[in-house]
């Protein structure tokens, strides 16, 4: 059986976004073999437990640094639809 395919997108709900950041993070630590640490995801995980409060939240998103890009990706992809017409 195949998995669904998961669509990326920012989780507005604060309570909902950090209980899926705390379930993502149990499966990549879990001692499952199937989803053994691989060393590059310890490096990851390492990195982030040593980075301090400020370091951490320099580099999240909120809904404005998330969606800018795609907007400004849309408008350019717009522009230039109606320029070939």
């Amino acid at each position: 059986m195949t998995r669904k395919k998961v669509k990326l997108a920012y989780i507005t709900n604060d309570l909902a976004r950090k209980v899926t950041y705390k379930n993502r993070m149990k499966v990549l630590i879990s001692p499952n073999p199937r989803f053994g640490l691989l060393p590059w995801v310890q490096q990851v995980i390492s990195k982030l437990e040593t980075m301090s409060e400020m370091e951490k939240n320099k580099n999240m998103l909120n809904l404005k640094t998330f969606l800018s890009p795609k907007i400004t990706k849309a408008t350019k992809q717009l522009k230039n639809h109606c320029k070939e017409d």
